[in-house]
């Protein structure tokens, strides 16, 4: 059977139309593309996408039809993909070195892309969309929510394991009262963290969560954990036992996997956060045995499909605006946007927000929604 028929015989099973008049069927411009899919999986129909050997008008729904098949498991792994994982398993891809590297690799590209891409407050994490009818509502209500569930007092000291452009610590300071500190390895989301911070006393330290030191009442991190790596989450966990008080309490919110892996789809690997995985809630489970409580998990997926939705619209009108970012480019980050959206409508992504405290005699938890 050619790589033609295979991909076919899957597109089929998927109900999606080869050169079809459907929103969703895919437009076939070149004829490798077949071969080039079946021999590299993902990242060959990727980058099959962003050299335009094909088109489909609504990609984000064509990819969630794949999904919702199970279309890796029904392909074989090539010997690159074997590798791949291999090379996960042995190697820890988010030392110190590494993650700084990563880090800047996908949030050094140009603050340009991101004030187009983002809502005012620059906030790159799943909105929260429960009442909320604007991305800038969404966003402001993720940051509430975030604060109720971490009990925010006025005065309290609070630390952001990879703060970003400091969007949630502003709010956490202008309606809260905490003293805030925000960590990150890139500096292009330091420098601009601190100039639209100006006045509020927070205080941005280009820096590894390793090397953190001092006590903090409240710690949270969003969007953190997927770039901390399945061989350092007990280094994380260990490292907020040492910083959070004994009547602390930390939240995280991070993209969640169904399954628990070592390596991450080779297409965002090379092209989104090279070294960064998604945990399973059983791993978040396994590193924080013995030394925190999972006082609640809250899981609002299909609020991330939305974001991401408003992302792609926002930057989809403003590519013209931004010429340095090249067709190849703006047919990358448009795959990263629609593909991700399709891995939450599908069920195959999830995002979590987890609240910790420590064993022992504590409180009775009250959670927030």
């Amino acid at each position: 059977m050619s790589s033609k028929d295979v991909a076919l015989n899957i597109l089929a099973a998927a109900g999606i139309p080869l050169n079809g008049e459907e929103p969703w069927s895919i437009q076939v411009h070149n004829e490798k593309i077949w071969d080039r899919v079946i021999s590299q999986k993902q990242l060959g129909f990727a980058e099959s996408y962003m050299d335009g050997w094909w088109d489909c008008d609504q990609l984000d729904v064509m990819l969630t039809k794949l999904l919702s098949i199970n279309v890796l498991g029904m392909l074989k792994p090539s010997p690159a993909l074997v590798f791949h994982v291999l090379r996960s398993y042995l190697l820890n891809n988010q030392t110190k070195r590494r993650a700084a590297e990563n880090a800047k690799h996908h949030y050094n590209i140009g603050n340009e892309l991101y004030s187009r891409m983002l809502d005012p407050e620059m906030v790159y994490s799943c909105g929260y969309w429960a009442k909320a009818d604007s991305l800038a509502a969404a966003q402001e209500a993720k940051f509430d929510l975030i604060c109720r569930k971490l009990g925010l007092q006025p005065g309290m000291r609070l630390l952001d394991i990879g703060s970003g452009w400091g969007g949630f610590l502003r709010y956490a300071v202008r309606n809260y009262g905490v003293q805030a500190t925000g960590i990150s390895p890139a500096d292009n989301q330091i420098n601009l963290a601190r100039e639209k911070s100006e006045g509020l006393g927070i205080q941005f330290i280009q820096q590894d969560y390793r090397d953190l030191t001092g006590q903090y009442d409240r710690i949270v991190s969003v969007g953190m954990l997927e770039h901390v790596g399945p061989k350092n989450y007990q280094t994380f966990f260990h490292k907020c036992d040492e910083l959070l008080t004994r009547d602390g309490r930390m939240l995280h919110h991070t993209i969640s996997s169904n399954i628990t892996k070592q390596v991450t789809d080779p297409f965002f690997d090379r092209y989104i956060f090279p070294g960064g995985v998604l945990p399973s809630l059983a791993q978040l489970a396994r590193a924080v045995e013995n030394v925190f409580i999972i006082e609640d998990v809250h899981n609002f997926g299909p609020d991330y499909d939305r974001t991401l939705l408003e992302w792609h619209k926002n930057i989809s009108a403003k590519w013209s605006e931004i010429p340095q970012y090249d067709e190849r480019f703006a047919r990358m980050w448009s795959y990263y946007l629609l593909s991700s959206a399709a891995g939450f409508r599908s069920g195959n992504l999830q995002l979590l927000q987890c609240v910790f405290q420590r064993v022992g005699q504590r409180p009775t938890y009250i959670t927030a929604r």
